[in-house]
C-alpha cells in the first residue's frame, strides 16, 4: 500500500462525514494492512470474518475503487444526493412544537414534496447511523472551583482516616414505594428465570436516614416522616448520644436541603467534635452510604413484595441488622485525582 492511499484510507476511517460502510471498509483495510489476523478485525470491527476477508480481497484486486458498492440490479435510485442531504439535514435539527423527536415519518411528512417514504427516510438515516428518535440524558455541569478539593479530601478520609476517630457516611433514602403484587410469581428454575406479576397495589411510601461507619461497614437505619433539618438535627443527636464522647466524628454530608440548613450548621457549629466533609454538587456517589443503597434496593426494594408500610420498614430493618453481623468496609480504591484510563 503506497503512501497516497494510505492517506486517503485513514482520512475516511477518521471522517465524520463520510457514509458508516465507507469507513468500516477504510478501517478493516488499515488493520490489514498493519498485520492483523482477519478474526482480530472482525472482533475490533464487530462484523463477521466473512465480510472482513470480502473486503481485503476485493482491495486487493482493485484497490480503492473496488471498496464502493457494486452495481445492484433491480429498480435504480429514486432519490438523488439532494433528498438524502435533505433528510439528514431535518434528522438533525429541532422539530416543530410540540414535538420533541423526530419519527421516520414525521421526516417524511415534511419532505411530502420529494414523495419519499418512511421506510426510505429510514434506510437513507440507517446508512449515516443516525437515530433521531433517541436521546441520551446529560449533565452540563458548572466547572466547580472546590470540586477536586472536596474529592481529594473525601477520598484521602476514606483511604488514611485519622487514627482514633468515627468516620461516617450519612445521607437520606426517600420515597421507598411499599408495594404488593396483585398475583403470586413463581420461583426461578433449570432454565428459567423467576417471574414476578406486574400489576401491583401501592401501600405508600418509606423514607428513612441511615448512616454508615466507613471503618466496620455496619450501619444504623431510622424511619423518617419528614426529611427536613429537624428530623435530621435529632438523628445527628441520637449518634452523637451513642458515640464515644472522647472520640472526633468526621462525616462525609452531600449538598441536600436538610444538610446545608441554617439550623443544620448551627448544631454542627455547636458540636465542634463532629467535622463535615462536604462532596462536590453533582457528586453524591462519593458518599459510601450510597453503595449500601444500591445494596438495599437491588437485595430487598426492587423485587420484594410488602403488605404495607410497616412491612417493609420491618424487612429493611432485618436486613440492616442481619447485615451488621457479618459487615465489612467498603474497598475504596479512588483516590479522588482525575480518572487517566477512564
Amino acid at each position: 500500500m503506497d503512501e497516497r492511499t494510505r492517506g486517503q484510507l485513514s482520512r475516511t476511517a477518521r471522517s465524520g462525514r463520510a457514509q458508516a460502510r465507507a469507513v468500516l471498509r477504510a478501517k478493516i483495510i488499515l488493520a490489514a494492512a498493519g498485520g492483523t489476523p482477519n478474526a482480530q478485525i472482525a472482533a475490533d470491527l464487530h462484523v463477521g470474518v466473512d465480510t472482513v476477508r470480502k473486503w481485503r480481497s476485493r482491495f486487493a484486486v482493485g484497490g480503492l475503487a473496488a471498496l464502493a458498492d457494486a452495481k445492484r440490479s433491480g429498480r435504480p435510485r429514486r432519490h438523488g444526493p439532494e433528498v438524502r442531504v435533505q433528510a439528514v439535514a431535518i434528522a438533525t435539527s429541532a422539530p416543530p412544537g410540540p414535538e420533541s423527536t423526530w419519527s421516520h415519518r414525521r421526516i417524511a411528512e415534511q419532505m411530502a414534496d420529494t414523495g419519499i417514504s418512511p421506510s426510505q427516510v429510514g434506510r437513507i438515516l440507517a446508512d449515516c447511523d443516525l437515530r433521531p428518535y433517541r436521546v441520551r440524558g446529560w449533565l452540563t455541569r458548572k466547572d466547580d472551583p472546590v470540586f477536586w478539593s472536596r474529592t481529594a479530601d473525601i477520598c484521602d478520609l476514606y483511604l488514611n482516616p485519622p487514627p482514633g476517630t468515627v468516620v461516617l457516611s450519612i445521607d437520606e433514602k426517600t420515597a421507598i414505594a411499599a408495594r404488593s403484587r396483585k398475583h403470586p410469581g413463581r420461583l426461578a428454575q433449570p432454565g428459567r428465570p423467576a417471574y414476578q406479576e406486574f400489576e401491583y397495589v401501592r401501600h405508600g411510601t418509606v423514607s428513612i436516614v441511615a448512616a454508615l461507619d466507613v471503618q466496620t461497614g455496619q450501619v444504623v437505619t431510622e424511619p423518617i416522616r419528614r426529611n427536613d433539618s429537624v428530623t435530621f438535627q435529632r438523628f445527628l443527636t441520637m449518634l452523637d448520644a451513642v458515640i464515644d464522647p472522647a472520640k472526633q466524628i468526621h462525616v462525609v454530608l452531600d449538598n441536600g436541603s436538610s444538610h446545608v440548613a441554617k439550623a443544620t450548621r448551627a448544631w454542627l457549629a455547636a458540636h465542634p467534635r463532629w467535622h463535615v466533609h462536604w462532596t462536590p454538587v453533582h457528586a453524591s456517589w462519593l458518599n459510601q452510604i450510597e453503595l449500601y443503597f444500591s445494596a438495599l434496593t437491588r437485595r430487598v426494594v426492587r423485587h420484594g413484595d410488602f403488605s404495607s408500610r410497616d412491612d417493609l420498614i420491618e424487612k429493611i430493618e432485618t436486613y440492616v441488622i442481619n447485615k451488621n453481623s457479618t459487615a465489612k468496609p467498603y474497598r475504596w480504591t479512588y483516590d479522588g485525582t482525575p480518572l487517566k484510563a477512564a
